[in-house]
């Protein structure tokens, strides 16, 4: 299994991210055109589709998306969820 983040910041502000929170998975820059993130839904529609949101989708070995989670802003992700999605996909 791979975890990996992406986000609309710019490489620097990636690097200074990752970094401050010690992150053991790699983040990945969608900047500028934020090509990826709007391919998967990912635009915050409340900044004028600017700024990607927080977002969690489970792609399985042959690029299926298996999961799909786009709490609103104010909502933390469902954790359980996503772990209960991931093992099983990963006991396939």
């Amino acid at each position: 299994m791979q975890i990996l983040g992406i986000s609309t910041d710019n490489p620097f502000s990636q690097k200074a991210f990752a970094e401050s929170l010690k992150l053991t998975y790699p983040l990945l820059s969608d900047f500028p055109e934020s090509k990826v993130v709007r391919s998967y839904g990912g635009l915050n529609p409340k900044w004028a589709n600017r700024i990607a949101r927080r977002a969690f989708f489970l792609i399985d070995r042959q690029g299926i998306v298996r999961g799909k989670w786009l709490p609103p802003p104010e909502e933390l992700f469902p954790s359980e969820a996503i772990l209960k999605a991931a093992r099983a996909l990963q006991a396939r």
